[in-house]
């Protein structure tokens, strides 16, 4: 509480406003609107365009009008429908397992399932930088929980070669495309680690799924990896796949298990129907337009050159459409902002305890609808108020 309080302060302090819970007024997707103002948007993760695709938009009014508004009870009991069974199928299919379970909350999916299929006498190893929907999992399971440095499969090789005689289980949990870095695991090295050390594998592809490989099929597509190698396949369905919630791709019998004893899937209701057609016309959507990927994929490398060019620090990101913009202050992070958002771009500061205080950022999330001209201007304008964040520090100071 004290920290938050600190935070606060510091907007105080450089008499700026809040930029969070800024509320915004329709679709997001290459530009939103805030307080009747259309602004360049850099703040959603609406990758693929298709949150607001006229198929999926009636994929959502007809479910709702045959199914209503809610699945009304836990699908375990009265609340499974067709479309979540289609949804699961066709998940599974693009995943490459044998079955998958669909939730209603992505951060869920990881805090249920982590918690759920790991105990004390086990151990849990993450990448440093994992997401805190996996590191709250790892509280809720009660195992030891170490972490392993950022993408380094040599330092994970190490570790588990020195402790892992000690537990009964041991997890490795990984992402497939970093959400603050927008960089991409190393899937083949890892792979090889846990087979190595008799580990289960878990990939979070939150922000891969539909955004890297060939087709969109996630990080088993882009290294084009054998997908049984990895034990849970698992993502949220609110970033390409244009819905909400979660989702676990696995053997059968690990899905089926799930199915009958995870608690956030037994103990919530089901998708509701609205969310569960909105996913289930994206993935569909997606195959069928693969223009949208290479748009998506053609954006980000611009935008990415582009920011090299202009001096911008985007630390390790590559190949994907999350292209931080390192500032390393919390002050400056928040005005640069501020800067941006008054000539008409929308895009987060992303500060402590999110990321460490000598990396704070802001973090651009690139999309398909965004055109050439909307790139230029905004890494032209990010470049001419870099100086302006460290002058107006030094000043305020």
């Amino acid at each position: 509480m004290t920290a938050h309080q600190e935070r606060m302060q510091l907007l105080a302090r450089l008499d700026l406003p809040n930029p969070y819970f800024r509320v915004h007024e329709g679709r997001m997707a290459d530009t939103t609107v805030i307080d009747g103002r259309e602004l360049v948007s850099f703040s959603g993760f609406n990758y693929l365009g298709l949150a607001s695709h006229p198929r999926i938009t009636e994929a959502v009014e007809e479910a709702v009008e045959q199914c209503g508004t809610s699945a009304s009870a836990s699908r375990l009991l009265s609340g499974s429908r067709p479309l979540h069974l289609q949804l699961e199928r066709e998940l599974a299919d693009t995943l490459g397992t044998e079955d998958a379970i669909t939730l209603t909350s992505g951060h869920a999916t990881n805090v249920t399932v982590i918690g759920h299929l790991v105990g004390p006498g086990d151990l849990i190893v993450h990448d440093s930088l994992a997401h805190d929907s996996i590191l709250q999992g790892c509280k809720l399971s009660g195992a030891t929980r170490r972490p392993f440095p950022h993408n380094d499969a040599a330092a994970l090789d190490t570790l588990l070669t020195r402790i892992r005689h000690q537990y009964r289980r041991v997890l490795v949990v990984i992402e497939g495309v970093y959400s603050m870095d927008g960089d991409i695991a190393d899937l083949p090295a890892l792979i090889e680690v846990k087979r190595r050390h008799g580990a289960l594998l878990m990939v979070d592809e939150a922000h891969s799924i539909g955004v890297i490989g060939a087709t969109g099929r996630g990080i088993g597509e882009y290294h084009d990896v054998e997908r049984g190698a990895v034990d849970l396949w698992g993502g949220t369905l609110s970033k390409a796949l244009a819905g909400c919630g979660g989702y676990i791709g696995a053997g059968r019998s690990v899905v089926e298990y799930l199915r009958y004893t995870a608690p956030g899937f037994v103990y919530s209701a089901g998708m509701t129907p609205a969310n569960t057609a909105a996913s289930l016309a994206a993935l569909r959507v997606m195959r069928a337009e693969p223009q949208r990927l290479a748009r998506l994929r053609e954006n980000s490398a611009l935008f990415a050159t582009l920011a090299r060019r202009a001096g911008v620090d985007i630390g390790s990101s590559h190949d994907s459409p999350i292209v931080p913009c390192i500032v390393g202050d919390s002050a400056k992070t928040l005005q640069l902002a501020e800067a941006l958002f008054r000539q008409g771009i929308s895009v987060n500061p992303i500060l402590y305890p999110a990321v460490p205080e000598e990396l704070t950022r802001l973090r651009f999330f690139v999309t398909c609808e965004h055109t050439p001209e909307q790139i230029h201007h905004t890494v032209r304008t990010l470049r001419r108020h870099l100086p302006y964040a460290a002058a107006t520090t030094a000043t305020a100071a």
